[in-house]
């Protein structure tokens, strides 16, 4: 058995703040602004497995209001909620990941994410697909005042016999 989970993250650019997309600091003068350190990829990407298995949403799982969260790793998230998955029987068939940015430009870094995810995912790097698209100079990612992600996973059903 298949199933198919989509996740959405945004985060606001602020001076101060590292920017971090994909477990991977990226070099930049404003960072994202969130409880945790506001990886939007990885809040999309984690969403997304929540999804995919009726486990509700990162915000269930990981509320902004827990202070255990303040500051997190988000790659805490998403290698938690891939364990979940491995409990309930499911495993990463695959990922594609759309960020959108303004700024920076991603191309120099979007191999380096996506191997991040794989290892993060525990799939071979195929199975996940990285694209960054701008905001054309409209609205909020066009003006460069914010960050979002977008994800789409699928995810199989295995048993207990099967290697992950």
């Amino acid at each position: 058995m298949i199933r198919v989970g989509s996740g959405h993250d945004t985060h606001r650019l602020e001076a101060g703040y590292p920017l971090i997309l994909g477990g991977i600091p990226i070099p930049h003068p404003r960072g994202l602004v969130g409880h945790s350190d506001a990886d939007a990829v990885l809040h999309a990407l984690t969403d997304a497995l929540l999804g995919a298995v009726g486990l509700g949403d990162i915000g269930d799982a990981y509320p902004d209001t827990d202070p255990r969260w303040k500051g997190a790793d988000s790659a805490l998230f998403l290698t938690e909620t891939v364990a979940k998955l491995h409990a309930l029987g499911w495993r990463v068939g695959n990922a594609d990941i759309t960020i959108f940015a303004q700024e920076p430009k991603l191309g120099p870094v979007k191999a380096t994410i996506r191997e991040n995810l794989a290892r993060l995912l525990g799939t071979p790097v195929e199975c996940v697909n990285v694209k960054a698209k701008t905001g054309e100079r409209v609205g909020h990612i066009g003006r460069a005042e914010a960050i979002g992600c977008h994800a789409v996973v699928m995810v199989e059903s295995f048993h207990a016999t099967e290697p992950l």
